[in-house]
């Protein structure tokens, strides 16, 4: 696949999984990027949340998307970096009903953007099992 693909198929399937470590501790949780694009992975979530405070202490982290219609993972190794942007911050909020109320309460400042950048794909299918892993940059 070409990083224009690879950034196709993860829009067309925003749900995934993210990874993060604290100390020697891995830590998964389900999420749902927000878009993809030639700069990175858009994702958000609470100041409050350990995912914040999980970043914030180390940034690096890697995404799995599951294209089920092609059947392949896409796991996704980058940085994440926080995106000081209230047009985006606004659009996504719009775009997210839930947040709507989260927002509302504890003020727009209690959600946090972040972008993955330097992003490096990784393809996954049950034919690929046992090939040697190939990375494959989608950022610049």
């Amino acid at each position: 696949m070409t990083k224009e693909e690879i950034v196709e198929a993860i829009n067309a399937n925003l749900s995934c999984h993210l990874a993060t470590a604290e100390s020697d501790q891995p830590h998964v949780r389900g999420m749902m990027a927000y878009r993809a694009d030639e700069k990175g992975i858009v994702f958000h979530t609470g100041r409050t949340k350990d995912l914040y405070k999980q970043i914030v202490a180390n940034p690096k982290l890697e995404l799995c998307f599951f294209d089920q219609k092609n059947n392949r993972q896409i796991r996704v190794q980058g940085k994440a970096v926080a995106v000081d942007d209230a047009a985006l911050k606004k659009e996504i909020i719009e775009a997210r009903p839930f947040l709507k109320p989260w927002a509302e309460k504890s003020g727009i400042e209690s959600i946090v953007v972040f972008r993955v950048i330097d992003c490096s794909a990784c393809l996954w299918t049950f034919e690929t099992n046992f090939a040697a892993k190939e990375y494959i940059k989608i950022t610049a």
